[in-house]
């Protein structure tokens, strides 16, 4: 975003110190200018903001069409580091181990506390961050895909913005038969924050969370799945501006073109469901 120098500067040599090859590196502006790089950094500065799913998909073409110059892509936030030389020999390491392996999913933990929110353990039962499972979804400054997931199902949903583009990109992922992890060992250091910062938050949610559903769900379980988010937007008790945004953004969701409809296959449906997260929650 252009307004954390030094973060991204800490982060570039986080990502220097790891063992092994090299891993190359693009920085994009996000209709932000970019300060001085390290020799060797693929650097893109967009004249406008694309938001998050625009900018990364320009990221991933920094590396070739689709990413093709490259085997494996890391998507990291510009305020996040690696506090761990071995992360990039691990994320090797387990792609090299299971060619279904599309996704992984990286813990992230605060600075100083050691923390991580219940929100960055991208499961359910969420309760014990130290332990790495399968998963249905990932966190997406925090992530490892590997480029023929890309190359197969597409990249980030563009108009999305902010909020759910990784299930999206997730879901699509799953019905081509690719596997996703949360890996506790591989972790990303990130301050504590709360999604609300952002003034579009209850909008795009709702918004999001709608298109999604359209984009990708079965129509029987399309009512399901809204109906079940907006009992547990309700039961969250959020202020009167927010869940006024929140409405706002679900109408929009309703009301607005979404993108292409690829409905998922039942048996991915299924699936989603022995790994424990039914498309329904």
């Amino acid at each position: 975003m252009g307004t954390r120098p030094q973060e991204l500067q800490d982060l570039l040599d986080s990502v220097a110190k790891q063992h092994g090859p090299a891993i190359e590196i693009a920085v994009v502006g996000n209709g932000s200018p970019l300060p001085e790089l390290p020799d060797g950094v693929r650097a893109v500065e967009l004249p406008e903001n694309l938001g998050i799913p625009g900018g990364r998909n320009v990221g991933i073409e920094a590396f070739g069409p689709g990413g093709s110059d490259v085997d494996v892509l890391l998507f990291l936030d510009d305020d996040g580091l690696l506090p761990n030389a071995d992360t990039g020999e691990l994320v090797r390491e387990a792609f090299a181990a299971d060619p279904q392996l599309g996704i992984i999913s990286f813990r992230i933990a605060d600075p100083e506390t050691g923390t991580t929110q219940r929100r960055h353990v991208p499961r359910l039962r969420a309760a014990d961050p130290m332990r790495s499972s399968r998963v249905t979804t990932f966190l997406g400054g925090a992530s490892a895909v590997r480029t023929k997931v890309i190359e197969q199902v597409g990249g980030l949903p563009a108009e999305f913005f902010y909020a759910h583009e990784e299930t999206d990109l997730a879901w699509r992922a799953l019905d081509a038969g690719w596997l996703i992890d949360y890996r506790s060992d591989m972790v990303l250091y990130h301050p504590l924050t709360a999604p609300s910062r952002h003034a579009v938050y209850h909008r795009m949610v709702a918004r999001n969370r709608v298109w999604l559903a359209r984009r990708n769900l079965p129509w029987p379980l399309v009512p399901a799945y809204l109906g079940s988010w907006l009992l547990l937007t309700l039961l969250r008790r959020p202020s009167g501006p927010a869940l006024k945004a929140w409405f706002g953004g679900f109408r929009e969701g309703l009301t607005t073109e979404c993108g292409p409809r690829r409905p998922m296959k039942w048996r991915t449906v299924w699936r989603l469901t022995r790994l424990g997260r039914p498309p329904i929650i």
